[in-house]
Order: C-alpha cells, then structure tokens, then sequence
C-alpha cells in the first residue's frame, strides 16, 4: 500500500512538472498549482518570491491564492516584520509543517496577534517550502489546509512540486532569464543518483538498488547539488527535470 501511495505521489508531481513546461503565462501555473495542490488536501497558498530590499510584502507575493480579505489585513498591518513563518523560511534549508495554534502562548504577541488572525480566516495548518540558492534565501511557498496530515511521499512530492512551480513563476516574472543547460557538468552516475531520488528512493534505497554504498550515494548528490546551485537533494532533482538532465 505504501508503494502504492509513493507511486501515485510521484505519478503527481512528475504529472504537474510536464504540464508546467507547456504552459506561458503566470496565471496558468498559479491555477494549475491550485488544482494540482488540492489532490493533497491544500486549499490556500502563497508564492513570495526573492526578497528586495526596501519592498513591502506585497510587491514580493508573486502568486496568491490567500482568502484577500486575509491578505489585505496581513499587509495593512505590516505582519511580515513579525511573522514567525517567514522568519523560519528564511532560515531553513528544508520544508516544515506548522500548527497556528502552538503560537497563540508565544511570548512575543505580536507573533501570536499573527497567528490568531491566521487562524481566524482557517489556515491553522500548513506546509511551507523554503527556496534557497547559491546566493541563500531566494522565497518560499507556504500552502494550508483544514487539517493537513501529509504522509512522508506527500511531503516529498509537494515539495518538488513547489520548487519547480517557484522557479518557473520566477521566470515568467523576469527574476531569472533563461538558463543555460548543464546536463555535461553532470557524470552519468550522479544523473542515475538524481534519477532514482526523483522517484522517491531514500539515499539506502538507491545505494542497494546501484550497489554502491550509502556514503558514495550522498557524496553523489551533494557533488550533483552543488553543481545544480541547489540547496538540498529536492531542488538539485526540482533542477535536473527543469533542465531534462533526467525524465520525468
């Protein structure tokens, strides 16, 4: 059953990558990534793109699907300054699961005035996927539902389909031009690697499955990584489908 689950996950997100690829406005992936998110259960998002200095929150969101009246409230109120979520965003390397009301006893009210106005519209319970480069935080998408309960393939999937989303709304927005290919910089082993963890398998999977041990996987997807300019395993396969170094 588990395999199963893993398998219909991957079937999403590779499903949502392929489709992304042909679509060339910022509204058609914001709507895909609404229909392809609720299959999981999220109703809510935001996409905040690559922080600028001196901009106000609102001219960072690059796509929202925020209940507005939420939205105006966070904006007028200057939430961002406090926000324990963003703060958190811009610190993790890794997506993490959140519960508004874990914060409602915070020492600091403002960061439990945020969270009460939160949950007050219904998102009391979220995912948030951090973007980091080669240059550090870039932006994140933060995505809430009723009661989220995402099992291990579902966080994995969400999590490759938000760094891919991420970096194609960037490019329709102009935050980044097209990219060259770097399909040659990679060897034909850490392509294999990333290919295998595109489907899901853990480092110890993949290592039984190549008959190589468990340290010479990692050290394969670190190199793989670094050579992508991504931050974790996630981005570096986010990246490697992006630029058909591997199939979906």
């Amino acid at each position: 059953m588990a395999s199963d689950t893993w398998s219909e996950h991957s079937r999403d997100a590779f499903g949502f990558v392929e489709t992304l690829d042909r679509l060339s406005t910022l509204e058609d992936v914001t709507s895909t990534l609404e229909h392809a998110l609720a299959r999981f259960g999220i109703e809510h998002f935001i996409v905040v793109g690559p922080p600028i200095s001196g901009n106000d929150f609102d001219d960072l969101v690059i796509a929202s699907r925020w209940p507005r009246a939420f939205f105006m409230l966070y904006v007028e109120n200057d939430h961002a300054r406090v926000d324990p979520l963003l703060r958190r965003a811009a610190q993790s390397h890794m997506p993490f699961e959140w519960n508004a009301e874990s914060f409602f006893a915070s020492a600091d009210a403002r960061v439990a005035e945020v969270m009460r106005r939160r949950a007050d519209f219904g998102l009391r319970h979220g995912y948030v996927v951090p973007i980091h480069g080669p240059n550090g935080y870039e932006g994140h998408v933060s995505m809430t539902g009723p009661a989220l309960e995402l099992s291990a393939s579902a966080r994995y999937a969400l999590h490759l389909m938000a760094v891919y989303a991420f970096d194609r709304m960037c490019a329709l927005r102009g935050h980044r031009g097209e990219r060259p290919s770097r399909k040659s910089a990679l060897t034909s082993r850490e392509r294999e690697v990333l290919a295998w963890a595109a489907r899901g398998k853990s480092a110890s999977q993949i290592s039984e499955t190549l008959r190589i041990s468990k340290r010479t996987v990692d050290e394969h997807t670190q190199t793989a990584a670094r050579k992508l300019g991504a931050a974790n395993r996630t981005q570096a396969v986010a990246i490697a489908l992006r630029d058909r170094i591997i199939e979906a």
